[in-house]
């Protein structure tokens, strides 16, 4: 079943699509193509992404990389439906980005994604922000940090040293679903395990393999994406937003708020565009 894109905004060299995808695991996946450089922020629903720099589970947080031309698949073996964020690039515009990254040396990508980074989460909450708002202005700055920010991570991205076997990635994948559905829930380790059928450590291993960074980190960064997008998109108190999205008190949620954004709540919320 072929996702739905939506045309968000464009200019020179670049474009922004906002792409629902409503297959699921009855659906059989097929063969497409990117048709120009791609990076994709997975804003919702967790699925498997081939191509040919490699495979990965792909959940809310990692970005999608395509190159040029390439041919990719999709599939929903553990879940139904998702939804990106699908930024695209013309290889003379991607350019004009990296000869800027100290590092970066190619314009395609060798990896198939990239995990929920630090570096990522304003951008991306940036961006939902600005698809939910209708500010379609703000995507020409927001291309331009996005493609920044991953090409400077990729010039230090090392291959996994193990493919996670189908079997690792059902189990990480039902956690996935779990976190992205009970974010705001406190989700202790033993029980993620647990959802998983392995022991603690196993599964930490495991997570950490599948998705790139640990249970704890990837929680946290969904809670703190999830207040990013309630802060820009609505008046709710801070102390509200913390509170909804899983952080016991405020105090707690301003210090992780501001060691991963690099800003408080408040100063956040006062950004046109979410990014500086």
């Amino acid at each position: 079943m072929a996702p739905t894109p939506d045309l968000l905004a464009a200019g020179s060299g670049w474009r922004v699509h906002d792409v629902v995808c409503t297959a699921s695991s009855h659906d059989r996946p097929f063969e497409e193509q990117h048709e120009a450089l791609c990076i994709a922020a997975v804003m919702s629903g967790t699925f498997r992404y081939r191509s040919t720099q490699g495979s990965a589970t792909l959940a809310p947080g990692a970005v999608l990389l395509g190159n040029e031309q390439h041919c990719y698949e999709c599939s929903h073996e553990h879940s139904a439906g998702d939804r990106c964020l699908s930024f695209h690039f013309t290889p003379e515009f991607f350019e004009q980005i990296i000869s800027a990254v100290p590092g970066a040396r190619h314009i395609s990508f060798d990896v198939p994604n990239l995990p929920p980074l630090p570096a990522l989460i304003p951008i991306v909450a940036a961006a939902e922000a600005a698809r939910a708002d209708g500010d379609f202005a703000a995507f020409e700055e927001l291309a331009l940090c996005l493609a920044g920010t991953v090409s400077s991570a990729l010039a230090g991205a090392k291959r996994p040293r193990r493919t996670p076997s189908p079997r690792d990635e059902l189990r990480v994948a039902a956690v996935l679903r779990r976190i992205e559905r009970e974010s705001h829930q406190p989700l202790a380790l033993a029980d993620l395990a647990s959802e998983a059928a392995t022991s603690q450590y196993h599964f930490l291993r495991l997570f950490l393999q599948v998705v790139g960074v640990t249970p704890y980190q990837y929680l946290m960064r969904t809670r703190l994406h999830e207040a990013a997008v309630r802060l820009r998109g609505s008046n709710e108190s801070v102390l509200s937003v913390a509170l909804e999205t899983g952080f016991n008190d405020v105090s707690t949620f301003n210090s992780h708020f501001r060691r991963i954004m690099g800003m408080s709540p408040s100063a956040y919320r006062r950004l046109k565009g979410g990014v500086e």
